[in-house]
């Protein structure tokens, strides 16, 4: 396990230790059915355990340990331990208040993240908000939020960020429609501090961002906005995280991620190099500043 999969918290350990379940068992030539006759489950529940979809009980893994003929005690151990980590709730546990369920899985793969690329056809990407952008976008749609509940959700966003600075940084790769930067959420003064943060986010070693400018015409991305994770554990795939208003769509399928990788690369081919970038916003700040 790598330290990213350790700051990951509980859904990038889940990911690994099913997966390390699922080829021991299949290197014991027992099937999903005995597996979980033995653990006095299902067949399912087995599978979902594999796929990391659901949290470990110790018992459960120790009897799947002895079932699959693990006798190295160190190695017991160490699967054991991730076991109890997968089932310590991430940072963000202490936001549950505010955070839909659904977002939960979608904080530990992005914390475990060793890539992410975005394409934003709406809002600055998340990890690149500024408060004041932040705080006028939690209540877009929602009617009077009680200031509390506001100052909850941008702290929430802001020790999002954190992964951007820590000693192991995200990279984080995006591409932004120019009109997420005409559109001047939280009002003209929020905007131009939010452009003026982006210009300085591009100076970042580990942060690429590119603008797809109005006359660039057609492009690739057609469906929306999207973003793909990509992680240093060979046990955790790319994924592709779709947010809809009220749920998420995750998909690791191979076909799907050869489409929207495809598609990001075109995206990335078709806005301006990265070089080009910081005169881009400039250009904008200049606007708001008319």
């Amino acid at each position: 396990m790598t330290e990213s999969g350790a700051q990951g918290g509980p859904t990038a350990l889940r990911i690994i230790l099913g997966a390390h379940l699922r080829r021991m068992r299949e290197a014991a030539g027992i099937t999903r059915s005995d597996a979980g006759w033995e653990i006095r489950s299902s067949e399912s529940k087995v599978s979902r355990m594999e796929l990391g979809r659901v949290g470990f009980k110790e018992r459960d893994v120790r009897d799947l340990l002895t079932l699959y003929g693990l006798d190295d005690g160190e190695e017991r151990e160490r699967l054991m331990s991730l076991a109890r980590d997968a089932n310590n709730p991430g940072w963000w546990h202490r936001f549950g208040d505010v955070l839909p369920s659904w977002f939960h899985s979608y904080l530990g793969l992005e914390a475990a993240a060793q890539l992410i690329r975005t394409y934003e056809l709406q809002f600055v990407p998340g990890l690149l908000q500024t408060q004041e952008y932040v705080r006028a976008v939690v209540q877009l749609g929602r009617g009077l939020i009680p200031a509390e509940e506001v100052e909850r959700r941008v702290s929430l966003r802001v020790n999002r960020q954190e992964i951007l600075q820590r000693p192991n940084p995200v990279r984080l790769w995006a591409v932004v429609d120019e009109s997420v930067l005409r559109r001047p959420i939280g009002g003209l003064k929020a905007m131009r501090v939010q452009l003026e943060s982006l210009i300085e986010a591009s100076h970042l070693p580990n942060v690429t961002l590119q603008v797809m400018p109005f006359d660039s015409g057609g492009h690739a991305a057609t469906g929306g906005a999207y973003s793909i994770l990509r992680f240093p554990e060979q046990d955790l795939p790319d994924i592709v995280y779709i947010e809809h208003l009220t749920s998420a769509l995750y998909l690791d399928k191979l076909e799907d991620l050869d489409q929207y990788t495809a598609t990001m690369e075109a995206l990335c081919v078709a806005a301006p190099p990265p070089s080009k970038t910081r005169d881009r916003l400039a250009a904008i700040l200049h606007d708001y500043d008319r």
